[in-house]
C-alpha cells in the first residue's frame, strides 16, 4: 500500500517526492520519515529506482529542512518563542538543548517531531551556524544512512511480512 502511494507519487513527481517529503516534515505535512525513507530504499534495492538520486533527494530534503527550522528560529526568535511557549513539543526541546547540548542536537534528529524542532530551538538559543551545521548536518548524514541501509538490507523481508497480512 505505502509502496503503491510512493510509486504513484514518483511516476506524478519524479524523484523530488523524497526531497518534499523530507523538506516539508517541518510544516506540518503528515508524511513519517521513516517510511518514507525505507520505502525509497527498498525501491531501490530492488532495481526500480535509482538508489544514489533517491538517497540524495532523501538527505538535501531533510537538510533544507532543519535549515530552515534553524533560520526561523533565529529570525523569528522572540516571536516564534512567545508564540509556542506552551507547546510541549518546545518545552522538550528546549529542555533537552540546555540539558545534554551538542549530544541534543546529535541524538535530536534520531527522535520524531524532535527532529524538526530542536533546530528551531537552536536557532532561537543564539547557537552559531557553523556549530549546528558542523553537528546537525553530520547527525543527517548519519540518520539517513542508518535507515537507507535498514531498508536496503532488511526492508525487503518486512515488505513481504507486511504484503502477507495485507492479503
Amino acid at each position: 500500500m505505502i509502496s503503491t502511494t510512493i510509486m504513484e507519487l514518483l511516476h506524478q513527481y519524479g524523484y523530488l517526492i523524497f526531497y518534499f517529503a523530507f523538506s516539508l516534515g517541518p510544516f506540518g505535512i503528515p508524511i513519517p520519515n521513516e517510511i518514507t525513507i525505507i520505502s525509497g530504499a527498498i525501491l531501490s534495492q530492488t532495481g526500480i529506482i535509482n538508489s544514489w538520486i533517491t538517497y540524495f533527494c532523501i538527505l538535501s530534503g531533510l537538510l533544507t529542512a532543519i535549515t530552515i527550522a534553524y533560520f526561523a528560529g533565529k529570525l523569528f526568535g522572540k516571536k516564534i518563542r512567545h508564540t509556542l511557549q506552551d507547546n510541549k513539543h518546545m518545552i522538550k526541546a528546549e529542555r533537552i538543548l540546555n540539558k545534554r547540548g551538542n549530544w541534543a542536537m546529535c541524538i535530536g534528529l534520531f527522535i520524531p517531531i524532535v527532529r524538526y524542532v530542536l533546530p528551531l530551538v537552536i536557532g532561537l538559543s543564539g547557537i552559531k551556524f557553523k556549530r549546528f551545521a558542523l553537528i546537525s548536518y553530520s547527525s543527517a548524514l548519519l540518520w539517513t544512512i542508518t535507515y537507507f541501509t535498514a531498508g536496503t538490507y532488511f526492508g525487503s523481508p518486512i515488505l513481504s511480512t507486511l504484503q502477507l497480512f495485507h492479503n
